[in-house]
Parts: structure tokens; sequence; C-alpha cells
């Protein structure tokens, strides 16, 4: 009797080779030991508070620029080849900055430009093509619906690798700890903090040089069509750029990929900016400086947890039910930071950090899904392209907040010292937060309202759908509006009859030509 083999969808995921290399290269890429000591990391190189704000503009410019023109270079030459130069250039990028001498601050700024173009660089070429590169290997093993499984698995690993940076990083980072350590071990040797400020540094040298063999051993699952081209360089640039209006007309004509895209943006930028003054944050609400990375390594364990919640919503929910609940997720945690709580107002900074993790989840999870191979790269680098802008614009927009703010309290307080000053429009400046989230998804959902009713007509009678759209709305707004319905009664009484007939042409009459206009 003949025995029966698996079937090709019975192989674990993680049995291809491009797929563990995949996770690997993402921890590496992703888990560097200067991140808990980050700006104060420039800062202790010489540079100054506005040379680290000019320094990171440019590095979120390169993105910008070069996110979308990297995943079409990885759609048409290969996922394979772009890791491996962004491998390439993490090397570069971190031995710029571990190498360069302290004589001449101008020599220090121009290290560290060169450092955050290269990161820059690094950064939009990686992002798309290693998950094109991983979802691309699944597909051909016939285990693409395995994908989430190992979002799953890579983002634990991922957050594992974070734990261990963020935790030695800071140590290492720390003369006096590094010297109490060494004289434990019986050495007399003395480091200051100009010599143990580039050990982060070089420990991130030695994750690059990982990173780029981890790319050199994958390998791409299909050809990719710029590997058969032998034309000119001028020929695959124009390819690259048919590619990339291809991809961007396909978003706009896929409805679901393109409020993927904008909603997850909205959420995004605002959590990084904020994670990025969390060591300010930390500081107002009475947390001492020696616990931030303590405090960033036990963050980083949600890791472990949040991807498999992520996994477990894809799977339940819809995409509109999983928008909605990652929304009032972020909207509790930016209302929470306003309070400044003492020791609890971490609280509100995890629920940050779970908001974040849960968007970058679904993000993949649903973009994966909808595009095709052909166009994956470049459709990735789109939303890479979305959320880096977004994340630029807010932060120069956050610069011209705080520098108003500033004017305000001094001139109310004239006698403030420059401290108290810069802690009054920081904690005023977290008040704005909140009410910004609510704006940028305001016309983001109403926009989404077209693509909804593309989506929902067919199945849904029009008519009913406008019903159950506008009754919701009521069942949430009367109780907050009813006050004020009572006390402006008498006004309103005589102007119902022009109110009713603005409601049924201005909202009923719209939404239902709207939503039946969308059958054609």
């Amino acid at each position: 009797m003949a025995m029966q083999t698996p079937s090709v969808s019975s192989r674990s995921p993680f049995s291809l080779p491009t797929v563990r290399r995949f996770i690997v290269f993402r921890i590496l890429f992703n888990a560097r030991f200067y991140y808990p000591v980050f700006t104060i990391l420039f800062l202790d190189y010489g540079l100054s508070l506005q040379q680290f704000a000019l320094l990171n503009t440019v590095w979120a410019l390169t993105i910008v620029l070069a996110e979308v023109p990297s995943g079409a270079l990885a759609d048409l030459l290969g996922r394979r080849r772009l890791l491996v130069a962004t491998g390439l250039l993490m090397v570069v990028e971190m031995a710029t900055i571990a190498l360069v001498p302290l004589s001449s601050t101008g020599l220090v700024f121009a290290a560290f430009l060169v450092n955050r173009v290269l990161s820059g660089l690094a950064e939009a070429m990686a992002s798309g093509a290693d998950e094109a590169i991983a979802y691309d290997t699944l597909v051909a093993a016939d285990l693409e619906k395995e994908w989430p499984r190992v979002l799953d698995i890579q983002m634990r690993l991922r957050h594992l690798g974070y734990i261990v940076a963020m935790t030695v990083g800071a140590l290492v980072y720390d003369a006096d700890t590094v010297n109490r350590v060494m004289a434990w071990l019986g050495s007399d040797l003395t480091l200051d903090q100009q010599v143990t400020m580039r050990f982060p540094v070089f420990l991130t040298l030695i994750l690059a040089l990982g990173a780029w063999l981890t790319a050199l051993g994958m390998r791409d699952p299909v050809k990719a069509p710029g590997q058969g081209l032998t034309g000119s360089g001028t020929a695959k640039i124009l390819a690259s750029l048919r590619l990339t209006l291809e991809a961007g007309r396909w978003i706009l004509a896929t409805p679901l990929a393109l409020a993927v895209i904008l909603i997850g943006m909205s959420y995004d930028h605002v959590l990084r900016m904020i994670v990025t003054m969390t060591s300010e944050y930390f500081r107002i609400i009475g947390l001492p400086e020696a616990s931030f990375g303590l405090i960033g390594s036990a963050i980083a364990l949600l890791g472990l947890v949040v991807p498999r919640l992520a996994r477990a919503m894809v799977h339940r929910f819809p995409p509109l039910v999983n928008g909605i609940l990652i929304g009032l997720l972020a909207l509790v945690a930016l209302v929470g930071l306003t309070l400044f709580l003492p020791l609890i107002g971490i609280l509100p900074v995890v629920l940050v950090f779970v908001a974040m993790m849960l968007t970058s989840f679904c993000v993949s999870h649903y973009l994966n899904q909808l595009a095709d191979s052909a166009h994956r790269a470049t459709v990735l680098s789109f939303k890479g392209l979305a959320f880096n802008g977004a994340y630029g614009l807010i932060g120069v927009g956050y610069a011209a907040l705080t520098t108003g703010l500033r004017q305000r309290v001094t001139a109310a307080h004239p006698a403030w010292d420059h401290g108290l000053v810069e802690e009054a429009a920081f904690r005023l400046s977290l008040v704005w937060f909140p009410g910004y989230l609510l704006l940028v998804l305001a016309p983001v959902f109403w926009g989404g309202n077209i693509s909804a009713g593309k989506l929902a007509v067919g199945n849904i009678d029009p008519y009913l759908l406008t019903i159950g759209r506008w009754s919701g709305a009521i069942l949430i707004l009367a109780p907050l509006a009813w006050p004020h319905v009572t006390d402006q009664w008498q006004r309103i009484r005589p102007k119902l009859a022009l109110l009713a007939m603005f409601g049924f042409f201005g909202f009923t009459g719209f939404n239902i030509l709207l939503y039946n206009s969308s059958l054609y």
C-alpha cells in the first residue's frame, strides 16, 4: 500500500530558508543598541539640539524621496539585490559615526549628515522589499495564508531583540556602569564617556554586518521583471517609473488598499511623534533617567503579546472594525498622556506602543493580501512614503507649535527660567494631539465613505445603508446634543421645517444618491 505524502500546504512556513532569513534580517536591522540614548548620543558627540533636529529632518526627507523608487527597483531588479545593498548601506552608515574623530564639530556634523542620509536610504530600500520577498516565498510554496503567523513570530522575535538592545545599549553607554563592571572583573582600566558612548554604535555595526550576510543568503522566489532586461540604464529607469505609476494607479483604483494606507498613516504619524518624545514625558512625570532604558525594555515585552492579539483581530474582524478599535485605543492613549499622572502615567505610553504595533501588523497583513507579486514591494513603498511623509510634516508642525507655545508661556511668566518654559510648552503641546488626530481622521473617514459605499453596495441596499449610518450617528450624538437642544428649543422650534428640509436634501438625499451612483 503506497504511503501518502503530505501536501505542500502542510509544511511549516519556517521551513523555508528565505522566510527564516527575513525574520533574522528584521531583527538585526531594527534592534539598534543606540536607540535608548538616541538624542543624547548626538549631543555627547558635540552637536546641538538644532543640528539634531536638522539631521533628523534630512533623514525623513531622504526616506520620502527614496521610498517609492526603491520599491519599484525591488520589483524590477529583485528584492534580494536591494536587501543586500541595504545591508551594505547600514554597515557604512554605522562605521561613519563609529570611527569619526571628535576634533572638529564640522567633521562630526558631516559624518552624522552622511549617517542620516544613508540611514534614510537603507530604511527606504528595506521597506517593502523584505516583506515582499518573504510573502512571495510563501506564495510560491502555497503557504500565503500563513503570513499572519509569520508576522506574529517576526514581531515577537524582533521585540525580543529590542529588549536586548535597549537594555545592553543603555548599560554600555554609561561610563560609570562600564567601569564598575571592569573593576569587578579585576581590571584597573578606566574609560570616560567619550569612549563608552561609541560602544552602542560599534555593537550596532556588528548587527549591520550580520544583516548584510543574512541578505546574501536570501533567494528571490520569482524572477524579477528587470532581471531579464538587457537595455540601457535609462530603459531600466523608465521601466521603474512605469512600475511606480502602475502601482499608484492600482492603489487609487482599489478602495480598501487606499483606505488601509490612509487610516494607517493617520494613526502611525501621530503615535510615532509621541514615541520620539517619551523621554521628556517620563522626566516630567517624575521617573529617574536611569530607568528609561529599563522601561523601554519592559514596553518592548509587549511585542511578545500584541502580535498574537493582532493576528486574532485580522482573522476575526473586518478591516473597518479593526481600524475603529485601533483609533479608539489611540485616542484613549493620547487623552491619558495629557493628564501627566505620576508613575501610572506610564500606562498611556504603553497604549501608544500597543496601538502602533496593531497598526503596523494590520496594514502589513491587508496590503500584502491585496497586492499582486509584480507590484507588492512598490505598493508597500507607497505605504512607507505616506507614513514617513506624514511623520515629516507633523514634525515641522510640532516645531512651529512649540515655538508659539514657548513665546506664549514666556510672555505670561517672564520670570520663569528656560527649563520651566520648556516643560510648560511641552505640557501644553500634548493637549493638542487628541484633537489633531480627530481632525486628521475626519476627512479620511469622510473620503472613505465613498470607498466603503462601493464595497457595501451590492451587499446592502443603499437606503438601508443610509438609515444605518445616520442612525448610528444619532445614537452617539444625541446624548451629547440633547442638553443644548432643550436649552435652545424655543429658538429651534420655529425653524424645524427648514432644518428638516436641510437634513433631507443635505444628508439623506446626498447619501442615497452617492450610494446608488456606486452601482455604476
